[in-house]
């Protein structure tokens, strides 16, 4: 509860301090206006981080509105399935949705690049790009045609590389590998000789158990321990080459959204923007507790991926993100952005992140 009331004090301060005089005029003759939002989520009901997350978002919006808005969540497959929750909020089904944007790759390819791109940014430079780069406006413009307003709102930090049944020592060990893999990760599996597969949170427990599916990234050692893929398989590996900090979005259904007066248009957000960075701080602080009870409770074997396989990884990464920015004009835009400002953002951290790290690595 205090956090939660911290984060609603946080959202209500920010937009009582950008309420300018004009559209305080037009809020007060809208403050009875009571709003009921449904949000439709990819999660499994309740799933710690991810489902928590959002179920905080709609918690914060309730909360830090005074009930002007009331907002209803649904976790995945309570009242659209988890990969319907685009088309849901996009119709109107449901006012707001919380998921990732590589799950609407089959209708909006370039969708993923505002979630996770391999070998891509990481969760720092991607808020950075979102906020103070042109990310923000760019996803937005890519949304707009689906009726839908996007908004960062959560991230996971740095994944894990995922589970196997099998060492892999070299390229080889790829081939014809049948893995749980979304978005861009996915198709560089594919180019590599395995095979990708996209299923929600919920069925991956029971594919890799029953071998429907011979391994699987999920997210990181908080989330894979709620759901046990320690049971289902031998090997943990890293890094999250795949998904260097991926960005969570809720989207709104437009309509939904300019119907708001303008200042709960701006908590919306800023509510969205709260949870974004109380997520990662959550990832941060549980994912290295996880770890400790898989390693030393569940005798899990961490494992790191060969530098072999990786180079080989991020070489194919660039040809098919470069292949998806070649399918649309906004595409090549959006991409372009991104490539210019990971470059600007290497050059700093190469001496402040990373030397920093190296630093404190020395022998005392």
């Amino acid at each position: 509860m205090k956090r939660r009331a911290f984060l609603a004090g946080l959202a209500a301060a920010g937009v009582a301090g950008c309420s300018k005089p004009e559209e305080q005029t037009t809020s007060d003759r809208r403050s009875e206006e009571k709003f009921r939002w449904k949000m439709v989520t990819t999660w499994p009901p309740g799933f710690p981080g991810l489902g928590t997350g959002a179920a905080e978002l709609a918690a914060l919006i309730t909360e830090a509105s005074g009930g002007r808005i009331t907002v209803q969540v649904y976790g995945a497959g309570e009242l659209v399935p988890a990969f319907e929750v685009f088309d849901a909020v996009s119709r109107g089904t449901a006012q707001i949705g919380h998921g990732a944007g590589y799950y609407w790759k089959g209708k909006l390819p370039s969708a993923q690049f505002f979630s996770a791109t391999p070998f891509g940014m990481n969760a720092q430079e991607r808020n950075a790009w979102m906020f103070y780069g042109d990310g923000e406006a760019l996803w937005r413009e890519v949304y707009e045609p689906f009726n839908l307003v996007p908004a960062a709102a959560g991230n996971t930090g740095v994944q894990m590389g995922g589970w196997f049944n099998k060492e892999i020592n070299s390229l080889g060990d790829l081939q014809g590998l049948k893995m749980r893999i979304p978005g861009l990760g996915g198709e560089v599996l594919k180019r590599a000789g395995g095979t990708p597969v996209n299923l929600p949170g919920g069925e991956i427990f029971t594919a890799l158990q029953t071998g429907a599916i011979d391994a699987t990234e999920w997210v990181g050692p908080y989330n894979d321990l709620a759901f046990g893929l320690y049971q289902a398989a031998r090997y943990y590996y890293y890094p999250g080459w795949h998904e260097p900090g991926t960005c969570l979005e809720a989207i709104v259904n437009k309509e939904a959204f300019d119907a708001l007066p303008a200042d709960l248009q701006r908590l919306v957000l800023m509510a969205c923007r709260a949870v974004n960075s109380n997520m990662l701080a959550e990832y941060t602080a549980r994912n290295h507790q996880a770890l400790q009870t898989l390693v030393d409770e569940h005798e899990v074997e961490l494992r790191k991926f060969p530098d072999e396989v990786l180079a080989r990884l991020k070489t194919l990464s660039r040809t098919v993100m470069e292949e998806v920015a070649q399918s649309d004009e906004l595409a090549a835009r959006v991409y372009d952005s991104q490539l210019k400002f990971q470059a600007q953002a290497e050059r700093w951290h190469d001496i402040s992140e990373y030397a920093y790290y190296r630093a404190r690595a020395l022998p005392e």
